[in-house]
């Protein structure tokens, strides 16, 4: 089939490219004329795994073309999917902006009959109101013509975005007549070959299916961190707690994990979007409210060990930091824990020595005057702790016997307990986790422990 992508973002590109893997002639369309010369030439704006290679190969198959011209785009296609960004306004409400200019733009072109896809996370009600306002310029045009406004969220991970594109867990669709449901099972059709995923229902229920599929998963991952404060109070192990009850069947291990809390460009603001809508609505949702809170609170627990364990003073103290980005696989700092970290290092007067695999360029925009390096290693060098803040692959195997002469002290904080305890004292560590023992608690416990001498 031929299809419009209008946005190249995260999911617009992505999607793009995995629909023209399948087979769909697929035209993407953006304002930024820069980032489109640059997709023609296989440059991607983006970090994430696979995707290259997908453009590429689409591209040069002419299955993937790129353009910044509305007509060119409807030329050829008479289905049309959205894929346009929604922040957070001031208010933590959803911002439609770019969503709704898009559809006005579109409407005032619109010359045949056309589907139009909402894959943009958007609040309950907006396909309907997307439809509203198409059938309102096409009236005031005089154009009769039918296009109906479907709600089609994305479930992508970032750093699995093109697996989970090409292998969906399921494919939610939101429509109201039986056509668009059988347009689009057609699109869809050979990413499921194997297995059933498509789920049909009505556009309000595709769009709460969205949110609160989010808001779920933060759920769970606020859940585990506040747990793990408790664990820090009473002596328990927030990573035996983990495996005992992600082994009950109706709970599961996805999503358990306690750190430093989540990033990235989806759950903090589809949160404060969904409480925005609750607000609206007049329903009280104190536990949705409190996600949110736990997670600030949790991205500022790093720096407050820290900040402990030098008694408040980092003057003069080198900082090295492992990771920066939100997740592993991704270079995406959108409401990163190392952006609150850095800031709070900084202010106390440490030097910071940073290195992240693919999102080093991106944090210097933030942090200019930051020390950048080219590897964990040498962030390492004359550093008196290390911090591990994204569980980036390589930081599994680090050989730390590299590291130990170049160390002022022997000081870790694992912001992802990624590293056992045992082993990092074996080392000559001084060693923090989440939720977990640390060297200065079990130094007390033995301390309590020493026999009396006689």
């Amino acid at each position: 089939m031929n299809i419009l992508m209008i946005g190249t973002g995260y999911v617009g590109l992505v999607t793009a490219a995995a629909l023209s893997e399948m087979g769909h002639l697929v035209m993407c369309l953006d304002i930024d004329a820069q980032k489109i010369e640059g997709l023609k030439r296989g440059v991607i704006p983006l970090y994430e795994p696979g995707l290259q290679e997908l453009v590429e190969r689409n591209s040069r198959a002419k299955r993937l073309l790129f353009t910044t011209s509305l007509q060119e785009g409807l030329e050829h296609a008479s289905i049309c999917f959205l894929a346009l960004p929604t922040p957070s306004s001031a208010d933590g409400s959803c911002d439609l902006s770019y969503v709704y200019s898009a559809v006005q733009t579109l409407a005032h072109h619109l010359y045949r009959p056309t589907l139009i896809v909402n894959k943009s996370t958007s609040p309950v009600g907006t396909a309907d109101t997307l439809q509203q306002c198409i059938d309102s310029i096409l009236k005031e045009r005089g154009v009769e013509i039918q296009v109906e406004v479907v709600s089609n969220p994305e479930f992508l991970k970032e750093g699995s975005a093109v697996s989970d594109c090409m292998k969906p867990d399921r494919i939610i669709l939101g429509v109201k007549t039986a056509q668009a449901a059988k347009l689009l099972k057609e699109i869809y059709s050979a990413f499921t070959i194997n297995h059933e995923r498509i789920f049909v229902m009505d556009t309000l229920s595709a769009e709460m299916t969205k949110y609160a599929a989010n808001a779920m998963l933060a759920l769970r991952i606020s859940f585990m961190n506040e747990l793990a404060r408790l664990c820090e109070k009473t002596g328990a192990h927030i990573k035996q707690v983990r495996i005992g009850i992600g082994s009950d069947a109706r709970i599961g291990t996805q999503f358990l994990y306690a750190g430093v809390g989540f990033g990235g460009s989806c759950f903090p603001k589809d949160i404060r979007a969904l409480c925005s809508i609750a607000q609206e609505q007049e329903v009280d949702m104190p536990l949705l409210q409190a996600i949110n809170a736990t997670n600030e609170k949790q991205k500022r627990l790093l720096g407050e060990k820290i900040l402990s364990f030098f008694q408040g003073d980092l003057e003069n103290k080198t900082i090295a930091l492992w990771g920066l980005s939100f997740k592993p696989d991704t270079d995406d700092l959108r409401e990163a824990p190392s952006l609150i970290l850095i800031r709070q290092l900084l202010d106390a007067g440490a030097s910071i020595r940073a290195y992240d695999p693919v999102s080093n360029e991106k944090a210097r925009v933030h942090f200019p005057s930051l020390c950048f390096c080219h590897d964990e290693y040498q962030a390492a060098l004359g550093a008196d702790a290390i911090v591990l803040i994204t569980e980036w692959k390589q930081f599994r195997s680090i050989d730390f016997h590299k590291i130990l002469p170049h160390l002022r002290q022997k000081i870790f904080f694992d912001g992802r307990n990624q590293y056992e305890l045992s082993e990092m004292q074996a080392l000559g560590f001084t060693y923090f986790g989440i939720g977990v023992p640390s060297s200065l608690e079990i130094k007390k416990e033995s301390d309590a422990y020493q026999p009396i001498s006689s």
